[in-house]
């Protein structure tokens, strides 16, 4: 079984139970049931051979009451059973030499096509074509996991830092409001809704990109940040410090709070305005890291080799060796 997201479970009440088509026998606390109701991943946990999820991090995360979502206990029963891999990304599509969505081709070899790319999108989004402006994007759900209150409670330092920040989504009213409201009077401007072709400008044109979650499973956008050569400023949960190195390829805070996610920014911002070449180092570095399927394939195939072992007796491979260390 692989586990995405703690949060979304399959909750029932028990007088649906008998649609599963499951025996009175399976309605009990080391199965489905959990506080006199239907608790469908409680059952999946307890009954896989192997439980998975899409980052090493957030495989321990969520044996903890944090992270668990009142499944923590089931999790630790499990114990060496419970193995994270890491998500990859689609490098046929996230790739900033052959990405047609975007206003020129660039790559680590030759940077030069970002430039174009952040004017375009500056232009696009009616804000000063200034080179030098630091830009910063953030494309999400609007949500309480994604930290959207922790950003919009950091706007103000950074808005007032003279940097510029473009938006993409949709999700709380209160948020869709007030990124509106600031677009028309402040050098932030948002698109709601989805739309794949500024997502793509907006990894592309950024200098940084910002993803302040509450909990992340993985997370893909720092992933295709880092290879667009876009700085992720994130916040070190979940597959978010798994695939960030602070001050190496990105940056990372840990508190959870506005005024943790404002000194990340304000810090990347310094770096970007007065360490250029170290900001350089940064996006060449993250550009070149192997962020596709190929490694997480490798662990996939071992990892259910392992299960079909387990199941039938004849356990021959090592947890160490499954997860490739």
């Amino acid at each position: 079984l692989t586990v995405h997201n703690m949060g979304y479970q399959g909750w029932f009440s028990k007088l649906d139970y008998w649609q599963t088509g499951l025996g009175w026998d399976q309605f009990n606390s080391r199965s489905v049931e959990a506080f006199d109701r239907v608790n469908l991943l409680k059952g999946g946990l307890y009954h896989a051979t192997i439980v998975s999820t899409v980052s090493p991090r957030y495989a321990r995360e969520i044996q903890t009451p944090e992270g668990g979502e009142k499944l923590d206990g089931v999790l630790r029963d499990r114990g060496g059973d419970v193995l994270g891999v890491l998500n990859g990304i689609d490098e046929s599509v996230w790739n900033p030499e052959t990405d047609r969505l975007i206003a020129e081709p660039y790559s680590a070899a030759d940077l030069s096509g970002k430039a174009a790319c952040k004017a375009a999108l500056q232009q696009k989004m009616g804000l000063p074509v200034e080179a030098r402006a630091p830009l910063v994007g953030l494309v999400s759900r609007f949500a309480h996991q994604k930290g959207i209150d922790v950003f919009a409670g950091a706007l103000d330092r950074v808005l007032a830092a003279g940097a510029q920040v473009v938006v993409l989504g949709s999700g709380d009213a209160w948020a869709e409001q007030l990124f509106q409201e600031l677009s028309t009077r402040t050098k932030l401007r948002c698109f709601i809704g989805m739309n794949e072709t500024l997502a793509h400008e907006i990894e592309a044109g950024a200098d940084l990109f910002t993803m302040p979650s509450r909990y992340e499973p993985c997370g893909l956008n720092q992933m295709y940040s880092q290879r667009y050569g876009t700085l992720p400023v994130v916040r070190a949960v979940g597959g978010l410090d798994d695939t960030v190195e602070h001050e190496r390829t990105g940056f990372k805070f840990r508190e959870l709070s506005a005024d943790a996610l404002g000194d990340a920014l304000l810090r990347a911002i310094y770096v970007y305005r007065h360490e250029p070449l170290q900001f350089r180092a940064m996006q060449l570095r993250a550009m070149q890291k192997p962020l596709g399927w190929s490694h997480a394939t490798r662990q996939y195939e071992a990892l259910y080799r392992l299960a079909i072992a387990k199941r039938h007796g004849r356990l021959a491979a090592s947890r160490a060796s499954i997860m490739g260390r």
